[in-house]
């Protein structure tokens, strides 16, 4: 059926029209009843059954029964609702024919009819759905078709007289289809309005799981940045560094007239711009920004302390055990001893370094001593460190870092070994 506004008895465009229908895919009339395709095909068949009814009764009223000015009121009566409903489903926003009108015209025409002669039963119970249907309220439905089955019941009375059989017949029957089309349409009622109910949690639901979508697309982004500034300043920014303290000290030797020394320390300088170069490559290839060859960890890590300590002069000893790992351990690994001896060389003032790998059931640690000046761990809150922390705690690590102004620093770093490598 058409959904009506309250105030106005129009229809109302925001929930009739099938393509602006609810979070469920069912909009819902001004009255509570749905505009979904189930109800819409039931309501169409249902008033499908009435015209049926309307074009059956007046054939029947107009070549049987008594002939007179009674068969004829009736048989107008039945046309003028036929017309009236005709108009209101044909028009439904008219000016002339509200709703409302149509109820209290259905309602004092079946109480004629069942006065003027029988025959209205069919036309009756076919009627009163459209109390529910066009009432504005329930409590208007169920007084309007209260009403409409008194008249009926007086019309017949009138009509009959009344007796055993006519109470038996008609008043019963009568108050049974009220009653039953009073429970059923309450019934409808409560049904239609926890169908809304949960299309207003599926809605809620539905807005609900787009913003945990957006909010973890954007914890998503948030995290890669925060990935790529880490690998960018665990490569390139430490390359860089290294890079500048190089060139500096290169000068230095030409300045002093020590050619070898700046000879190798430019050298160095191109290496490490190569490694640069391959590390930029590979983060705008494939985002991941690693270029650790696969094998021994401990290979890897001893062509990085030797280059520390060619680029440096620094005394370094290296303790290190053949840990076979997975790639993202190694780099974990690889990182760690890099971000280390960026710091001994821009802040420790160190004059020796150890690192120790060691593999223990389960778990590899590594372990990186100098004996530098030293710093008070509480008050250090660089990138390096942090990122350290964060790179390990994805692996299930962690990082502990010792250290004491003037006692040099011990930086530890655990990672759990996996079983497939």
């Amino acid at each position: 059926m058409l959904p009506w506004s309250r105030g106005t008895g129009r229809p109302d465009p925001a929930e009739g029209t099938p393509g602006r229908a609810g979070a469920a895919g069912t909009g819902s009339t001004a009255l509570g009843l749905p505009t979904g395709p189930f109800w819409l095909r039931t309501l169409h068949r249902w008033n499908t059954v009435g015209w049926l009814l309307f074009g059956a009764v007046a054939l029947i009223s107009a070549v049987t029964g008594d002939p007179g000015r009674r068969r004829l009121w009736w048989l107008a009566l039945v046309l003028l609702l036929a017309l009236c409903y005709a108009l209101l489903m044909r028009f439904p926003g008219n000016r002339i024919l509200r709703p409302h009108t149509y109820l209290w015209l259905l309602t004092l025409g079946l109480g004629a009819l069942s006065y003027l002669r029988g025959g209205y039963v069919a036309l009756f119970i076919v009627a009163v759905p459209h109390y529910w249907m066009f009432g504005r309220t329930p409590r208007v439905s169920i007084a309007l078709s209260g009403l409409t089955s008194a008249l009926t019941v007086a019309g017949s009375s009138l009509r009959e007289g009344w007796d055993t059989r006519f109470f038996g017949e008609t008043v019963v029957s009568t108050a049974v289809v009220f009653t039953a089309s009073c429970l059923i349409g309450l019934w409808i009622r409560s049904v239609v309005s926890q169908s809304d109910e949960r299309a207003r949690l599926l809605a809620a639901l539905e807005r609900t799981q787009a913003q945990l979508a957006a909010a973890h697309q954007r914890q998503g982004a948030a995290d890669e940045r925060e990935r790529l500034a880490r690998e960018i300043h665990d490569t390139l920014a430490q390359g860089f560094a290294s890079i500048v303290v190089l060139a500096e000290a290169a000068r230095a030797g030409l300045e002093t007239g020590d050619p070898v020394r700046s000879g190798r320390q430019l050298r160095s300088i191109e290496n490490t711009a190569r490694e640069n170069l391959a590390e930029a490559r590979e983060l705008v290839a494939s985002g991941q920004g690693s270029t650790v060859a696969a094998g021994s960890a401990a290979r890897t890590l001893r062509r990085t302390l030797d280059r520390f300590a060619e680029d440096t002069g620094l005394e370094v000893t290296a303790e290190l055990a053949d840990v076979v790992c997975d790639q993202p351990t190694r780099i974990a690994l690889l990182r760690c001893t890099q971000e280390s001896l960026a710091n001994v060389r821009k802040h420790a003032e160190a004059s020796a370094v150890g690192v120790v790998l060691s593999e223990y059931d389960h778990r590899v640690e590594l372990e990186i001593t100098d004996d530098g000046r030293g710093f008070v761990v509480a008050e250090a809150g660089g990138f390096g460190l942090n990122g350290m922390r964060k790179r390990l705690a994805e692996l299930g690590g962690d990082l502990l870092v010792t250290s004491s102004v003037g006692d040099g620093t011990r930086l530890l770093a655990v990672i759990p070994l996996s079983d497939e490598v």
